[in-house]
């Protein structure tokens, strides 16, 4: 994604790159009568935030002092104080560096991720994309030609929408693109979503309200800069999906997403350097204009073939390293592969393939902290032995 320029956004920073503090007059002064406003005030002075944003806090402070002593003085602290916990836990100014050694991303992707060339092509030329930008910043003719192109909304690189069967790897290349760039992941589930406000946040006048997935996410994450992943957009609940469409669209929307409003924060966010993705089965129930946002890539179902040379080279090696265990303490006759596949081709993923290795991981496993041996040789013999018991 590319960033607004700062005459665009409003909410950005400052020309000098520095954010106004609350009034250090306000902090010293006498009226400061709540020794839990001055903890408050002294919270926000330890961070940066927007200039707007500083001087909203500021009024709202004000005014829960003069409420001191007063009916409700602890309900209005209550909501100052998760407010003010939340602002000042968002990355309006922090970013990751990014990887843009294409080489090294290269490699990251083909050590994870079997096949799927066309995705890894497209991430590569993002990469390049966002080394040439950089490039572009020491030449002061480039970098206002791009900075024109980008206050038409252009963005550098269109948002990937990964749609196949379940099963098949989307959720996990997403976290490898954001492994493979230094970026933090972020995932966001939308099957079975109910309604907009888990994306959008709940204004602070309803009970119990709380910001959006989207703002809960970045503070997680700690940099404006993430990659976002808007999983399963098609499993929506059919009676929210019109709302939930139309927040989408604003978060994909590179003229919108340079302002997007929490409902709860209630201040606009720059989210015009998140690289979102979104995922899916098929594209029934998704409008057209975020569809029209998008790069739709097809993800095919494995072959027995290639889902041999995942389980062999990526999921055992895996599984051994997580489980601890040598990476030679396991291995395989060469015609076990095919028999245990077979049965398994209605699945068009390799999930189930994944649940049988962990089983015989398991067990294997079990029998080495048991003392009944360090290596074990998988054969048609004896593969009923560590397959999971029905």
């Amino acid at each position: 994604m590319t960033a607004k320029s700062k005459d665009d956004n409003p909410v950005g920073d400052s020309p000098d790159n520095e954010m106004t503090n609350i009034d250090n007059d306000f902090l010293r002064s006498e009226d400061v009568e709540a020794d839990e406003v001055k903890k408050l005030i002294a919270t926000v002075q330890t961070v940066k935030l927007p200039p707007p944003l500083m001087a909203k806090v500021d009024r709202e402070l004000r005014s829960l002092n003069r409420q001191y002593g007063e009916v409700g003085y602890n309900s209005a602290y209550d909501d100052a104080e998760r407010y003010i916990d939340w602002i000042t836990n968002l990355p309006w100014d922090k970013r990751s560096e990014d990887n843009l050694d294409i080489d090294v991303a290269r490699d990251i992707l083909e050590t994870t991720h079997y096949g799927l060339d066309k995705i890894k092509e497209r991430i590569l030329e993002y990469i390049a994309v966002l080394r040439l930008q950089k490039m572009a910043r020491d030449d002061k003719e480039r970098q206002a030609l791009v900075g024109e192109v980008q206050k038409q909304g252009e963005q550098a690189f269109p948002v990937l929408f990964l749609v196949g069967l379940p099963g098949i790897g989307k959720t996990s290349i997403a976290y490898t693109v954001a492994k493979a760039m230094n970026r933090e992941f972020i995932r966001i589930p939308m099957g079975g979503m109910g309604s907009a406000l888990q994306l959008r946040g709940e204004s602070r006048i309803t009970p119990e309200a709380e910001p959006g997935q989207v703002i809960k996410g970045l503070r997680r994450a700690q940099t404006k800069n993430p990659v976002i992943l808007l999983d399963e957009i098609d499993r929506t609940a059919e009676q929210a999906r019109s709302q939930i469409m139309g927040v989408l669209l604003e978060l994909l929307d590179p003229e919108q997403n340079f302002e997007f409003t929490d409902y709860f924060i209630n201040f606009p966010f720059d989210l015009s350097e998140v690289m979102f993705m979104a995922s899916a089965n098929n594209t029934a129930g998704i409008s057209n204009a975020v569809l029209d946002r998008m790069e739709l890539i097809k993800m095919p179902g494995y072959t027995d073939d290639e889902k041999i040379v995942i389980a062999r080279d990526y999921l055992l090696p895996r599984q051994l390293k997580i489980t601890g265990m040598p990476p030679d303490a396991i291995t395989f006759a060469a015609d076990v592969w095919p028999a245990i596949t077979r049965p398994l081709g209605y699945d068009a993923g390799i999930r189930t393939m994944s649940r049988m290795i962990n089983s015989v991981v398991r067990k294997a496993a079990m029998r080495m902290a048991e003392g009944r041996g360090e290596k074990f040789e998988i054969t048609n013999e004896n593969i009923k032995e560590f397959l999971p018991s029905v």
